[in-house]
């Protein structure tokens, strides 16, 4: 005897020709989340017009927020390469992930309590353990005993430095100069204020990688090579650097 049950007409006719579905299955989650997109949209005055609008601005402060920032250059203490009035676009996210400021950077950096209340953007020339110098026998910075050639990007007519240095940088900071050193206000103008003029590395909000305006100006920020050659930090340590001054 087959012992399998067998459906019944009851049975049969209790199903549903097709899957039903309730508001617990995908299904209607699925439609029930679509729908709440136009209700908003009804709710907000204008409709989808606002909603559009709105959505675009939490992306934009987001992406403000955690990914890439505009600055806007206040002077000309980064010339010739960056103008006044220029807009750069700052990669937050450079420095997020345990990779910390390179020699050569340029970076906008929260200067207060070390150089005033304000943002400030200028490039990096040590790091954390390096010994700057300014300057050599040719009028260089040297840096862990190597002289670093910056006419590439110092402005025209511009010595490196008129004042002279001879620091170490403490680990976790950076030694920054402006590219116009004449008419720049950097690590030099603070040696004897607290931190010694060097910015804490937790205090750069990230690194100037494109200038995006004006249009016609639009480029690419490269590090220069003029700080490849560097050694590692404690290079120099046993070789006093000739021709520096104190």
């Amino acid at each position: 005897m087959d012992t399998e049950a067998q459906p019944t007409e009851r049975d049969r006719s209790s199903r549903p020709d097709g899957p039903e579905e309730t508001s617990g299955t995908p299904g209607a989650e699925g439609r029930s989340r679509s729908a709440l997109v136009p209700r908003v949209a009804g709710w907000l005055p204008g409709g989808w017009a606002t909603l559009i609008l709105l959505l675009c601005l939490l992306f934009l402060l987001a992406l403000n927020t955690f990914v890439a920032r505009p600055f806007q250059i206040p002077s000309g203490s980064m010339e010739p390469g960056l103008r006044t009035g220029d807009r750069v676009l700052v990669n937050k996210m450079a420095y997020r992930f345990g990779a910390g400021p390179h020699r050569g950077d340029v970076v906008v950096f929260d200067g207060t309590g070390y150089f005033g209340e304000a943002d400030y953007i200028k490039r990096v020339v040590g790091v954390g353990g390096d010994r700057v110098v300014c300057c050599d026998e040719e009028g260089r910075v040297r840096v862990n005993g190597r002289s670093v050639d910056e006419s590439g990007f110092l402005f025209p007519g511009d010595s490196p430095s008129t004042v002279s240095f001879d620091v170490v940088v403490p680990d976790g900071r950076l030694f920054v100069l402006g590219d116009h050193r004449s008419g720049s206000r950097d690590s030099r103008d603070h040696l004897g204020s607290p931190g010694g003029g060097m910015i804490p590395v937790r205090d750069v909000i990230g690194r100037a990688d494109w200038i995006v305006w004006p249009f016609d100006r639009a480029t690419r920020l490269h590090r220069p090579d003029a700080y490849a050659r560097v050694p590692a930090p404690g290079a120099d340590a046993a070789h006093p650097v000739e021709g520096a001054h104190g």
